[in-house]
């Protein structure tokens, strides 16, 4: 078993945001944020930007880190340790994915997909000012529990 440190980014124009409809592996036939894993020696924020720039043709020109989320052997064979940001300022033309199908969403609507459990739970934290520290556990795909500790928004 391994450790993968990854990005989890939300891309949001107004009401909406940008989901992701994969269409290959593990994840097949889930919508999800955009995001992936670090390259070696990259940071968080470098990480999220070419992701999102890879997967959408965007480039993100403000972003905020909203918590950190653990899922251990998430995938069967890693810990995935995943920070988690919201993009509200962007710039660039959207173009198509090799991941899956791009497409804007209502916020409203984002619950109806088929989403992770885990992440009908997570997603409403991201519209708060709290940070969130979290460990999401899946077994073979199915959710089984979480934890959160949320921490307070700095004031200076």
């Amino acid at each position: 078993m391994g450790l993968k440190l990854a990005t989890l980014v939300y891309v949001r124009d107004g009401d909406k945001t940008l989901m992701l409809h994969k269409a290959k592996g593990y994840q097949k036939g889930k919508w999800n944020g955009l995001g992936g894993k670090f390259d070696a020696g990259e940071s968080p924020e470098a990480c999220m930007k070419r992701e999102v720039f890879e997967e959408s043709g965007l480039s993100v020109e403000t972003a905020q880190l909203k918590g950190f989320i653990t899922f251990p052997d998430f995938d069967g064979l890693d810990d995935w340790y995943t920070f988690v940001y919201v993009v509200t300022e962007f710039s660039g033309e959207l173009k198509a994915s090799d991941e899956g199908s791009l497409e804007w969403v209502p916020n409203e609507k984002i619950l109806d997909l088929n989403i992770y459990d885990g992440d009908r739970i997570f997603i409403p934290w991201l519209a708060g000012n709290r940070f969130f520290s979290a460990v999401f556990r899946y077994d073979a795909g199915a959710f089984k529990d979480y934890e959160v500790v949320f921490y307070n928004p700095q004031t200076s």
